[in-house]
Formats: C-alpha cells, structure tokens, sequence
C-alpha cells in the first residue's frame, strides 16, 4: 500500500529574496525541496504540498495550516511532513490538540525531520512535548520582545501604525514621523472650522457626502494609499462617527497619541480598550493640522454639548430627539430647578431655525403614555409572560453550557500540571542517569515551574468565573416580573428608550396652546 505524505511548509518573516510577492520565498523552496527528498527516500508518494509565507506559526488562521487539517481529517493522506515541529505550530495547546490528539483518532502520523518528533514512536512524546514548550516559551519571549520596542518608541513620540491618520502622511525620509498631506488636511480643517461654526456631526457628514469628497478611507483607495479594509466595502460615505473620531483627536494638533487599545493575549489578535491614563501621549511630535484656539473652541462645544446628559434624569433621551424644523438633536438646560430640550440652533442663529423647546417631564410623560396605550392595545400580557419562560429557559441552556465549558477548562488546565509534573520526573532521573546536565536540568524545571504558576492562575480564574456566572444565574427575575417591567411603565430609564425608541421629533408649541406636538418613531 503506497503511503500518501502532506508536506507543509511555512515561514514568518518577510523574505527578501522574493522576486515578486507571489513567489515561493527562498526558505519556502529550501523546505519543500528537503522535504520531497525525505519523501523519496522513504517511498512515500507526496499528496499535496501546503505552504504559508508571512506567517506566524502562532496565527490559527493560516490559509495553507487550516486547508491541511480539513483534508487530514478527512483522511486524503497518511502522514504530515514538516521541517520542523515549530513549523507547524509554536502552540503546546495545539501541539496536544492535533499531533497528540486529533492526528492519532485520524491515523495520520506526524514527522518532523530536524528536530525528530514522530507520532510512530512511542518514546518521542516527552521530546515533542519539551519542543512544544519550548515554542511556546519563544512566542512569549518574541511577544514581550517586540512589545518592549514599540513601547519604547511610542514613548518617544514615534508613529509606529500601519495606516498614517487621514490628513497625513508617513515621512519617506525620517521614520516614524508625519508629514501633512494637504488635500486630505484642507477637509479636516473645514470639519473642525464647521463643527465651530455651530453645524452638527451628522450635518458636517452629509455636507460633505453632497460636496462628493470621498471618506478617509476612499480617499487612501483613490490615492493608492494603504488603508485599513472597511467591514462595509462598498461604503463610501462620510458618517457621524467619523466626524466625532476626528473632532477629538489630539494627533490634529502636532500631539502623538497612541496605545488606546492592547492586545489581549500573544496567542490572539484581539485587542481591547485601554484605559486613557495608560495612553502613551507626546506632545509637539509633528506639524499640526489645527491650530490651538480653533481645537479649544471645538472642545469646549463638545464639552457643552455632552455634559447635560452624562448622567441623572436628564440622560435618559440623550441623542433621541430632534428639533422637527432644522433635524439638530436637542440638548438639555436647566431653569428655577426643573430640566427642558430645546434645539441648538435658537443660539447659534435666529434665522436657522424657529425652534423646539419640551419639559422634560411632559416629554417623559408623552412618552409613558404613548408606550401604555400601545402595550394595551397590541400586547397579551400573559402571552409575553410565557415567552419570557422561554426566554429563561433558554438562558438556561446558555449557563449550563458555559458552566461546563469553564470546568471543562479547568479540568483540562489541571491535567496539564499533572502532566509538567510528571515530565519534572521524568527529567529528574534523565539526570540522575547522566543525560541531561546539571544546568540543563535547573533550565527546563524553572520553565516548568513557571508554566505551572501559570496554569494555576488560569484555574483561579476560571474558578473566579464560574463563581461570578452562578451568582448572574441567581440574581435573575422571574419571568412575570420581566414581562411586568415593559408592559407597565410609569417611569423611563436609559436602557428603555435605547431599547425601544429610534428618535423623537418636536415641533415647536402651537401658537396660543401649551401643546408641543411630539412624534415619537419605535424600533417595532
């Protein structure tokens, strides 16, 4: 029976030897070489040959890496061919998953030349386990590594993104400095001077829309340009986001601002928020964009337009109601001890708009009633209070399958220092047998004892969740309640009108009345 062998190969950094992007990289074609002579002299047909360049033997979503594991478990060959075990994965989890795992229940044998790991035999688990923690010890050296660089240059003010900010450019002559793109900088200026004026977010956007000015990120596309993908392709347009991202950036001011966002882990490119006193801020690094008195002014009506409605009664509407004349969200103002909405424009201009002006309480009661008379006509009370039965139930589910889902790691990380412990063992008589050394042995049981501390706190953790996930599962209501607390309103909080209100529009009081007509648009 001829043996079939998938040969991967892979290589992580950028190689120089490339004549064009699409080529095989000079390691590449060293590797599949190598690896088809191996193949030849051990009478094995090759199957197919996978190779991923400009990878990372930690990234899991290698193109070549995932199409290889799908035909294996699909049983197209027999044996995986690598250069070395680290080529096909520096991961010890992945390590234990697939060679140790998945690739035997599969009848795959896994064989790697250089550093002799071979699924076929027997007494190779604790070298390919020793390999695997030595990849993972080097991804969290290489991690923390290069962390520490870009740390560093960040603390010097040095531009170290992909994608210059829209308004500027990377300086061909000096790295890690910008240079203003004027085109690009003509428009941000315009959106701050704007914004000055006393035009909303949304209006600047669709000012711009309507002028045909592409947003930043057609604009790079247009310009050749790199540029961070959008999630909607197609888009094209400026929106309100974009317009408050750029109000509030402090790099239009010649100050570097970065590190607002850190990854999570070396193993994973997911990055989360970070909070604003662990930013890394330098100040003067470039030429600004902005001069210094228009940003102030900028600031001080972002200020004055959000502060009303950072919290309390008056946050409840905040950004859901619009004046009816001029389309300008509302914003709040207090007088003798009571809260009112009134639009924005009434300030900036007398002829922009006749205005709307709303007490808060009528707004919340109109509001209260409106939703009552609703929930009488359309909604079965009972009806809602079955669903929300089936709702728990389902939550239920959820919790059960987390709660299993957190021991099953718990368990799982608990094997795991059985199993260091036990290879602590095993390198304990290796050197009392002589092959390993003194050092040696020192060497790999401080990296085993560090790997342990470190499981250990992962199960704390996961204790600490599962603790947290059934004291949520406690402090649930009970379905009658629930279905009570939207059917039956006699207040509003901030977490009711986001859920049910698209927006409000107030026109302005009819003459000779105290009605202020109201035309609120639900989201069902």
């Amino acid at each position: 029976m001829t043996v079939k062998a998938a040969i991967y190969c892979r290589l992580s950094e950028e190689d120089r030897n490339k004549q064009h992007e699409t080529d095989d990289s000079e390691s590449i074609r060293n590797q599949k070489s190598m690896l088809m002579d191996y193949s030849h002299e051990q009478g094995w047909e090759v199957y197919d040959i996978y190779s991923d360049d400009d990878y990372t033997g930690s990234d899991r979503k290698r193109p070549e890496f995932n199409r290889l594991l799908k035909d294996a478990e699909r049983r197209k060959f027999d044996v995986i061919l690598c250069k070395t075990q680290s080529r096909f994965t520096r991961e010890l989890e992945l390590v234990e998953k697939y060679i140790h795992g998945l690739f035997p229940l599969w009848g795959i044998r896994f064989v790697s030349i250089v550093d002799n790991a071979d699924t076929a035999s027997k007494g190779n688990k604790k070298s390919r386990q020793i390999n695997g923690l030595v990849n993972e010890w080097y991804l969290e050296d290489m991690s923390d590594n290069i962390r520490s660089v870009l740390t560093d240059k960040r603390k010097k003010g040095l531009h170290i993104g992909a994608f210059p900010l829209y308004g500027y450019q990377k300086d061909p002559r000096q790295k890690g400095h910008l240079i203003i793109d004027e085109e690009a900088a003509a428009v941000v200026r315009a959106v701050f001077t704007l914004f000055s004026q006393g035009y909303g977010k949304t209006a600047i956007a669709r000012m711009l829309n309507e002028r045909g000015i592409p947003n930043p990120t057609e604009y790079k596309r247009l310009h050749g340009y790199r540029y961070q993908q959008p999630k909607s392709p197609n888009s094209t347009l400026w929106k309100y986001s974009a317009i408050a991202h750029m109000l509030q950036n402090e790099i239009y001011i010649g100050n570097m601002v970065q590190g607002k966002y850190g990854s999570i882990s070396y193993k994973t490119k997911q990055n989360r928020p970070r909070p604003k006193n662990e930013w890394y801020r330098v100040e003067g690094t470039h030429e600004p964009i902005i001069d210094r008195a228009l940003w102030d002014r900028v600031q001080a009506l972002i200020q004055q337009r959000t502060r009303p409605f950072s919290s309390g009664k008056t946050g409840i509407f905040a950004g859901k109601v619009r004046c009816a004349g001029c389309g300008y969200v509302m914003r709040s103002s207090q007088s003798h001890g009571r809260y009112y909405l009134k639009c924005p424009n009434r300030q900036v201009s007398k002829d922009a708009c006749a205005g709307a002006f709303i007490s808060l309480n009528a707004l919340e009661n109109a509001v209260i009633t409106e939703l009552n008379q609703l929930s009488a006509q359309y909604l079965d009370k009972n009806n809602i209070a079955a669903q929300m039965k089936i709702i728990r139930r389902l939550s239920e589910d959820i919790f059960a399958k987390q709660e299993e889902q957190l021991r099953n790691h718990i368990a799982l990380y608990e094997k795991k220092i059985s199993e260091y412990r036990k290879a602590l063992q095993n390198l304990y008589l290796d050197k009392t047998k002589g092959i390993l050394t003194e050092s040696e042995f020192l060497s790999f049981s401080k990296n085993f004892a560090e790997e342990e501390n470190r499981l250990e706190g992962m199960i704390s953790d996961s204790r600490r969740s599962l603790s947290e996930l059934q004291r949520s599962k406690e402090s649930k209501d009970n379905p009658e309640k629930l279905s009570e607390q939207y059917t039956n309103l006699e207040h509003l909080n901030r977490e009711a009108v986001e859920t049910m209100i698209d927006y409000i529009r107030i026109e302005k009081r009819l003459p000779g009345t105290n009605k202020v007509p109201i035309e609120i648009h639900w989201n069902f």
